[in-house]
């Protein structure tokens, strides 16, 4: 995989099977499924068609996803803090979840993955992004990378995958079972970043 090209693109109906086997390999059994990936992909479209949701290949192997949500397209439900953003909601895409295969992180998947979110969140009138980042990902990992692009961090909020995990079938890599995990709500002001070539 050294001299590997890495490849973006929009994701589609037709990459749900890789997709949903990646996000599981990542975040653990049962985050994602057949009937959310299809919820997913639908929320990650705006009105005038474009799409937030990407995939990163190398050698033709899906080795990331990033799934977003268009303004609009995803509810200000109670793990959620409006009162505390400098951004309206309706001004905010929503930063899902983004997986990068182990082999392949270090990469530039992750950035490159965010990047093309945000060029399409911009092109459809978003300032900003929100985010809960998995505080418990390998040595806050996630927290930190997200950081560095210039998240800022909102609150804190404890169990926030409790519910699916007792509901729904999630199992967390990291709790062996029921996920007491935190989630770091974070924005990202789209002015605080500046968008490069990847």
């Amino acid at each position: 995989m050294e001299n590997s090209q890495l490849i973006f693109r929009p994701m589609t109906a037709a990459d749900e099977t890789a997709v949903v086997k990646l996000a599981n390999e990542v975040h653990g059994d049962n985050y994602l499924s057949p009937e959310s990936f299809r919820d997913y992909l639908k929320k990650g479209t705006t009105q005038d068609g474009r799409n937030l949701n990407w995939l990163a290949f190398m050698d033709e192997e899906l080795v990331g996803i990033r799934l977003t949500f268009a303004a609009g397209n995803w509810d200000v439900d109670e793990w959620c803090s409006p009162s505390e953003w400098n951004i309206p909601a309706d001004k905010l895409c929503y930063f899902k979840c983004a997986a990068v295969s182990e082999k392949s992180q270090g990469r530039g998947v992750g950035k490159g993955l965010l990047y093309h979110a945000i060029v399409e969140a911009v092109g459809s009138g978003c300032h900003g992004g929100l985010a809960h980042i998995w505080r418990q990902s390998p040595n806050n990992s996630a927290f930190q990378y997200f950081s560095k692009c210039g998240g800022e961090l909102v609150k804190d909020h404890p169990d926030r995958w409790l519910s699916a995990s007792l509901n729904d079938g999630y199992y967390c890599p990291v709790c062996d079972g029921t996920c007491y995990c935190v989630a770091a709500e974070m924005i990202l002001p789209f002015a605080n970043i500046r968008l490069v070539s990847v």
